[in-house]
Parts: C-alpha cells; sequence; structure tokens
C-alpha cells in the first residue's frame, strides 16, 4: 500500500545531526527536521551558543540537544557521531551546515591562511562529517546526507554590487563550496550501494538582520522573486531531502534563490 505524503515526510523516531546550528540557516533546519518529529542534536565550535539554542527551542517543545564540535577536526567529529549512535542506536540524517567566510580582503592582498581556513571549516569539515555520518549509516542500509553549498558554488559573484561594509563571498569561500558541490556527487556515488542519499542545497541571499539597508535593496532588485531569502525558504527543502519523500533523490543540487540563478 502506497503511502501518504503526510507519512512519507514523518520523522517520528528519526535522529538527525545538524552542524553549525546554533544560529541561523542551522535553526531553521533544526525546527523543520524537529516539526516533523526527529530529534536533533546541534553542534559547533560555538558550544554555548549551540546549549543556549537548543535550552530554547527545547522550552518550544522540540527534542534539541546542543553540544561542542570542530568540524574540521576528524577526532570531534567523530566523538559526535559515536554519541549519537551510542545515545540511540541510529543516526537518520546528516545536515552538514557548518562553514563561513572568513576573508573579506581584496583577493590580491589576501593571506593565503584565510584561504586555508575558508577550505578547512567549509571543505574539509564537509568531508569530515559526512564521511563519519555514511560509516554510521551504512549498517542500517539507508540515511539522508545533506550538504551545504551556495549559488556560488557554480556562479561568480560580481564584486561592484557589494558595499565595504558586507562581508563578500570571496574567492576561497567560491572555491570550497565549489569543493563541496562535487564532494557531494562523488558521496552520492560511493554511498549509493548502501540506501544513503547524499544531496546540496545551494541557497541564495539570505543576509542576517545585520545587513544594511542599501545591500539588502541590491540584492532584491537582483533577485527576480524581488525578495532576499529568509531562513524559513530553505525548511521545505531540507524535509524533503532529510525523509522518505526523497529517497530516490541522490547526488543533486537544490538551488534556493529567488531565481538568482536564473540571469
Amino acid at each position: 500500500m502506497s503511502r501518504s505524503v503526510q507519512e512519507l515526510f514523518d520523522l517520528h523516531g528519526r535522529v538527525a545531526v545538524v552542524t553549525g546550528g546554533g544560529t541561523h540557516l542551522g535553526t531553521a533546519f533544526t525546527e523543520a527536521l524537529t516539526d516533523l518529529g526527529a530529534k536533533v542534536y546541534i553542534a559547533s565550535r560555538r558550544k554555548e551558543l549551540c546549549e543556549e539554542t537548543a535550552e530554547r527551542l527545547r522550552a518550544e517543545g522540540r527534542n534539541v540537544i546542543g553540544l561542542g564540535c570542530d568540524v574540521s577536526d576528524e577526532n570531534e567529529v567523530d566523538e559526535l557521531i559515536y554519541r549519537v549512535v551510542a545515545e540511540n542506536d541510529r543516526l537518520d540524517i546528516a545536515v552538514c551546515n557548518a562553514g563561513g567566510s572568513f576573508t573579506n580582503s581584496y583577493p590580491p592582498d589576501a593571506d593565503i591562511d584565510e584561504f586555508r581556513r575558508t577550505l578547512d571549516v567549509n571543505l574539509t569539515g564537509t568531508y569530515i562529517t559526512a564521511q563519519s555520518a555514511g560509516r554510521a549509516m551504512i549498517p542500517a542500509g539507508k540515511g539522508s546526507i545533506i550538504t551545504l553549498g551556495s549559488i556560488g558554488a557554480t556562479l561568480s559573484m560580481d564584486p561592484r554590487i557589494y558595499n565595504e561594509n558586507f562581508r563578500r563571498s570571496g574567492p576561497p569561500y567560491l572555491a570550497a563550496k565549489g569543493g563541496v558541490l562535487n564532494l557531494t556527487r562523488a558521496f552520492a556515488a560511493e554511498f549509493g550501494e548502501h540506501g544513503i542519499t547524499v544531496n546540496c542545497i545551494s541557497p541564495g541571499q539570505i543576509p542576517k538582520d545585520t545587513v544594511d539597508r542599501d545591500q539588502v535593496e541590491t540584492f532584491r532588485n537582483m533577485i527576480p522573486l524581488r525578495r532576499t531569502g529568509l531562513s524559513e525558504d530553505l525548511k521545505g527543502t531540507v524535509a524533503l531531502l532529510a525523509s522518505d519523500a526523497g529517497t530516490w533523490i541522490t547526488g543533486q543540487e537544490f538551488r534556493v534563490d529567488g531565481g538568482w540563478s536564473i540571469w
């Protein structure tokens, strides 16, 4: 008997890890997964922030645990995944969200260490997390790994549209996210025989509240839907990819960008 759409999206009994889950997009992913019934562990280098976010979400009736983890350290990631499996005897979903841009330098003047750090957190961190999560999922013969790319994974960003107060996505970040996208495809090919899906969400311009109005207005004028994104705009995509509704989708990039990338 075929299942209803509600049944396909149901995550009750499922266990998830969301790295970088203490703020912004990570919090939205956590809210989406817990809305559907999942238990979620959020983890980042900012342990206190994750604990505070988890406490706030638990007050709303959500099943969330906050932990510390540096995703660029394979031992810390393995310890995180080991704890999740030890406490639940399963890991169903891993959202590799931890990342960020660590440079706003003019490219000819950028320090090579900024480039290395950006790759270490965004690309190496995603590799380590996806690899560790995949190992934990193989015995069950199923699971969902979701990486975080960017529209900058395949498109360059025009430096002329960014004002001096905005931390734009420079070459190190674009290189890292391009790597994440193809890493997603490679892991999808390797983990497919084990029933594990691996997909990438590439958000468009979803500015934080601290971004000034002029910069937001510039973004709005370049987006076909004429508005910048909200973190909640990603909830439907992560729900699809994390649930049984998405079990025949793998190796794909989902651009959630208001149409930015169509021109």
